[in-house]
C-alpha cells in the first residue's frame, strides 16, 4: 500500500489531475459564494420591491384596510409568510384598544427599515398615503431570508453540481493526453533485450519528444557497442578455427607415429584439450549467430517434428556410442515460426546436452504437444538431473553445474535461452515426472503456435 500511495504522489498524470480538480473547485467555491450572496441580496432587494408595489396598490385604488386581526386565515397558506398591512397611529390619537398585529409606534419615518417588534424581526416599508394617513407593509425578515435563502442556493446549485462532472471530465482528458506515453511505454516492455531500434515520436507532445530523441540516441550507442562485442566474438572464433584445425591435424598424425606410452599419454590429453577448445570455439559461433537481429534472417512455418528428426539423425552415432534408449513419442506435428537455423540450433543443444549428461545405456524421450495457441516440445532424460538452486544460473553463459565431469563449454543453455527469448518461447527445466525413471531432467520448450492460412 505504501508503494503504491507513492507512486502516485510522484506521478505526474495523478498531480495534474489533483491540481486542476483543486483549482477547479476552489473557482467553484468562490464563484458559488458571491453568487450565493448577490441572490441573496437580489431576492432580498426583489421583496422590498414588492412591499413598495402593495403600498403602491393601497395608495392608488384607495383600498380598504380591513383589520387584520379578524381576517380568516387564507386556506393553504403559510402564515408565517403573511404580508401585514396595517395604518399607523396619529401623534394626537388616543392609544388603540384594537389588537393590531404589530405594535408599532407613531413616529417611525417614511420608507424601507428592520424594526425588531415582541423579539421578532420586521422588515417594514411606511408610506403616507394621499388620504394623509401613514399606511405600514410589513413581513418578517426570517421568512424572507428563508425565501432569499433557497432562491440563493437554487442559483448556486448548478455550479456545485457541475464540480464531479468537471473533475471527472479533466481526469479524463489528462489520461487521454497521457495515452501516448503509456503506449510507448507498453512498446518498451514488450521487447526483448535484444530489440534495440529507434522509439517511434510519432503522436507524441512535443514535451516529450526531447526525451525519446535522447533515448533513441542511448539505444543507437548501445547498439553499437553491442555489435562491436558481437563482432569480436565472432571474429575471434573464426580466427581461432583455423590454427585449432591446423593443430588438430597434426595431433592425429601424430597418433600414428611410434612413442613412449608416457608420451602417448601426453598426447591423448592434448587431443582432448584441443577437442573441447573446438567445442567452445563451435559454441562461440553458435552464440555470436543467435544474438544477431532476426529482422537480417526469414522466419518462415516450420515443421517441429521434422527438425527434430533432422536433429536426431545428426546425434544418432553419439545415442549408439553410449547405447541410450531414445525414442520420439507419437507422430503429433505442429508448426512453429522461426529461423530453420535458429530452431536447429535449439533443438541440437538439448538434445546434446541430454546426451551427454545421460549415462550409458540411459533413456531419453522426446515429444510433442499443442493446445489452441501453443506448442510444447518435451524432454525426458535419465541423467543426474539439475538441482532446484541452479536451474536459473545453468542458462548464464559459461556457468557450469559444480562436481560434472563432462566435457562441455558451458554455452549450450545460453544459446537455446537467447534463440528461445528472441522466438518469444519459454524454456523451463523441472525433474522428471515418469515414474520408470529414477532420476533426470524434465525440459520443456513452450512456443507460440504458428497462424496457418
Amino acid at each position: 500500500m505504501d508503494g503504491s500511495q507513492k507512486s502516485l504522489k510522484h506521478s505526474l498524470q495523478f498531480q495534474l489531475s489533483a491540481a486542476l480538480s483543486l483549482v477547479i473547485l476552489c473557482i467553484t467555491l468562490a464563484a458559488g459564494i458571491f453568487s450565493f450572496v448577490s441572490a441573496f441580496r437580489e431576492a432580498n432587494e426583489l421583496q422590498d420591491d414588492q412591499l413598495r408595489q402593495i403600498a403602491a396598490l393601497f395608495n392608488q385604488h384607495n383600498l380598504p384596510i380591513a383589520h387584520i386581526g379578524t381576517q380568516a386565515a387564507i386556506p393553504y397558506s403559510d402564515p408565517d409568510s403573511r404580508v401585514v398591512v396595517q395604518l399607523l397611529p396619529q401623534a394626537t390619537d388616543p392609544p388603540s384598544l384594537d389588537h393590531n398585529p404589530l405594535s408599532l409606534p407613531a413616529n417611525l419615518p417614511g420608507g424601507i427599515q428592520t424594526l425588531s417588534l415582541n423579539n421578532e424581526s420586521w422588515r417594514l416599508f411606511i408610506r403616507r398615503l394621499d388620504s394623509g394617513s401613514r399606511i405600514a407593509i410589513g413581513q418578517q425578515t426570517a421568512v424572507r431570508d428563508e425565501i432569499a435563502s433557497d432562491s440563493a442556493l437554487h442559483t448556486m446549485m448548478s455550479s456545485l453540481i457541475l464540480v464531479p462532472v468537471l473533475v471527472v471530465l479533466v481526469g479524463m482528458l489528462i489520461r487521454r493526453m497521457f495515452k501516448p506515453m503509456r503506449l510507448l511505454v507498453v512498446e518498451l516492455d514488450q521487447r526483448s533485450e535484444q530489440d534495440l531500434s529507434a522509439l517511434n515520436a510519432q503522436h507524441l507532445p512535443s514535451e516529450i519528444i526531447p526525451f525519446v530523441v535522447a533515448i533513441n540516441s542511448l539505444l543507437a550507442r548501445v547498439d553499437s557497442a553491442v555489435a562491436l562485442q558481437r563482432r569480436f566474438v565472432a571474429d575471434a572464433a573464426h580466427e581461432l578455427r583455423t590454427p585449432l584445425t591446423a593443430l588438430s591435424l597434426q595431433v592425429e598424425r601424430l597418433e600414428t607415429a611410434e612413442m613412449s606410452v608416457p608420451a602417448k599419454a601426453l598426447l591423448t590429453a592434448v587431443s582432448a584439450g584441443l577437442q573441447r577448445t573446438q567445442g567452445l570455439v563451435s559454441q562461440l559461433l553458435s552464440l555470436a549467430r543467435a544474438q544477431e537481429p532476426s529482422t537480417i534472417r526469414a522466419v518462415v512455418s516450420l515443421s517441429l517434428q521434422h527438425i527434430l528428426r533432422r536433429v536426431v539423425e545428426d546425434l544418432m552415432p553419439l545415442v549408439d556410442k553410449k547405447k541410450i534408449d531414445l525414442g520420439v513419442s507419437g507422430e503429433s506435428d505442429a508448426q512453429v515460426m522461426a529461423v530453420e537455423m535458429d530452431l536447429i540450433t535449439l533443438v541440437k543443444n538439448l538434445l546434446d546436452n541430454a546426451i551427454r549428461y545421460t549415462p550409458d545405456e540411459g533413456r531419453i524421450e522426446l515429444s510433442i504437444t499443442t493446445n489452441e495457441s501453443q506448442v510444447l516440445l518435451q524432454i525426458d532424460d535419465s541423467g543426474s538431473g539439475i538441482p532446484l538452486e541452479e536451474r536459473e544460473r545453468v542458462f548464464d553463459p559459461f556457468y557450469r553445474v559444480l562436481g560434472n565431469e563432462e566435457m562441455g563449454s558451458g554455452l549450450g543453455l545460453a544459446i537455446v535461452q537467447t534463440i528461445a527469448m528472441r522466438m518469444k518461447a519459454e524454456v523451463k527445466l523441472s525433474d522428471v515426472h515418469d515414474r520408470t525413471y529414477l532420476s533426470g531432467l524434465h525440459v520443456t520448450v513452450t512456443f507460440p503456435r504458428a497462424i496457418t492460412g
